[in-house]
């Protein structure tokens, strides 16, 4: 096998290609199995604790059934790469409700209906919607990040669009595509690294990586000619089973857009979802449904959460600070306080003391190390608990569960022309941002994945960002 260059060598892959695709493909579906077979036992059990005059035999007789939900799955391109998690979430959920939806036609059809129970079958459902997504996850964390994990992708056009893609992949290895090598027609950039990724030659070596068995590609030149556009995806187009085409569309590359045939001519639908009548009342409904439904918790956590802030320091337990709001419209957002009670003159003396401390002030408008936070408050930082008692601003309609960060009026101009967008929704409690590195990410990064959401909303992006919530707070990554 010819080399690329005389550090690559291309032999090697056809084999690993096979190898991660076998792996990758048995990890999670030994994980499918296993979540699928724990809801249905533990829904058998506890329901047999309830009745002791069940019978297990009549559902040990029904093991064969559980090889439907991986096959469903297969279907439904649940083994493939690339499947953005919202995405991911809402094809688990449908393939998992249709076979049971199909087992429960079938024992009715056969008048088997009398023989099982029904609490069982509906407890087994709502555990499965829940575990599979939880295993498929965990296989990923532990093993997303290994060199075997993930197809190989090789990225056509190493510009600023070909940088974008590859540090995109490599923020998320989740998503199953590895960035292995970057090709450009210019010299110059040949021999120079994106991330962990080298610009190996010419995109005439595309021919060499797909005969070595890498099946992915991405065309990242949005600023080609037309038809030299064309003369690439003909080419490439036989060479990849799997070839994806960044459009020229860079300048709006956060817009959730959606292909259309218009009579045999590709459109791209732009849409902005959560600026939708339906989709708000949808949001609405889940916001409100959520809350009562884990109200008992919530109730209990907040007033343990309250003592704590009182014993603490001398003070108010809540503290309300002003912030914008759907149309502009200004609103008291509630939080437990972490703060001493003369936090104004604390912070002054502070920063006069520690000049150097100014810039990152006034950049992020936080400090790693900041003198007015109490103890409890540290901790309540930490975990984010210090939001909870935002679940009245929720109740109340001036935010939401999953929202863009709300913010105050000295950080409008940070948002330009994204500040339009943000004014037509409401802010919620928990966010991309938050899930994806929280203080960690710059402000233009936070403002890019707040414009992002709106435009990308779905109740499944919802139920993700609340579900990584639950982690990053267990985590305390990115937070103080």
């Amino acid at each position: 096998m010819q080399q690329v260059n005389p550090k690559v060598s291309l032999a090697p892959f056809k084999q690993k290609t096979f190898t991660i695709h076998f792996l990758s493909f048995s990890l999670l579906l030994v994980m499918d199995f296993a979540a699928i077979s724990i809801a249905m036992g533990l829904a058998i059990y506890l329901r047999y604790l309830w009745d002791r005059s069940l019978l297990w035999d009549i559902y040990l007789d029904l093991w064969p059934m559980l090889f439907l939900f991986p096959l469903t799955f297969w279907l439904a391109g649940l083994y493939g790469v690339g499947i953005a998690p919202p995405e991911e979430l809402r094809r688990s959920t449908y393939s998992t409700s249709l076979v049971f939806v199909a087992l429960g036609a079938a024992t009715f059809m056969y008048k088997a209906g009398a023989d099982y129970s029904r609490g069982a079958f509906v407890f087994a459902w709502g555990l499965a919607l829940v575990l599979v997504p939880l295993g498929r996850g965990l296989v990923r964390h532990l093993f997303a990040h290994r060199s075997w994990w993930g197809a190989p992708v090789l990225v056509l056009g190493a510009g600023k669009t070909g940088e974008m893609v590859v540090r995109a992949l490599e923020r998320q290895p989740g998503l199953g595509l590895r960035p292995i090598a970057l090709l450009d027609d210019d010299p110059s950039k040949h021999g120079q690294k994106i991330g962990k990724v080298r610009v190996e030659g010419g995109l005439n070596l595309a021919e060499q990586y797909a005969q070595a068995g890498v099946q992915h590609a991405i065309v990242a030149m949005p600023g080609v000619p037309r038809n030299r556009l064309l003369e690439l995806l003909e080419a490439h187009g036989n060479r990849f089973p799997h070839l994806i085409v960044v459009p020229d569309l860079f300048g709006f590359s956060s817009l959730w857009v959606a292909s259309k045939d218009i009579g045999g001519v590709l459109g791209l639908e732009v849409r902005q979802n959560l600026l939708r009548g339906g989709s708000r009342l949808a949001k609405r409904l889940l916001d409100v449904g959520l809350i009562l439904l884990f109200s008992p918790i919530i109730i209990g956590v907040c007033c343990l959460l309250a003592l704590l802030v009182r014993l603490d320091s001398a003070g108010p337990i809540f503290y309300t600070q002003n912030r914008i709001g759907h149309g502009r419209k200004p609103f008291q957002a509630w939080k437990f306080r972490t703060m001493v009670p003369d936090a104004d003159a604390v912070l002054t003396k502070y920063l006069e003391t520690h000049p150097e401390l100014k810039e990152e002030w006034l950049r992020d408008q936080k400090l790693r190390n900041d003198p007015r936070i109490t103890r409890t408050g540290r901790f309540l930082r930490k975990t984010s608990l210090d939001e909870l008692p935002q679940l009245w601003n929720v109740l109340r309609g001036e935010m939401s569960l999953v929202g863009p960060r709300p913010i105050v009026e000295a950080e409008i101009e940070r948002y330009g022309a994204n500040f339009a967008l943000y004014t037509r929704v409401l802010p919620g409690l928990t966010g991309l941002w938050q899930v994806s590195g929280r203080n960690d990410t710059t402000y233009p990064e936070r403002v890019a994945l707040d414009s992002y959401y709106v435009r990308n909303w779905s109740v499944w992006l919802d139920l993700y960002i609340l579900a990584r919530t639950v982690w990053v707070v267990l985590a305390g990554k990115g937070a103080y």
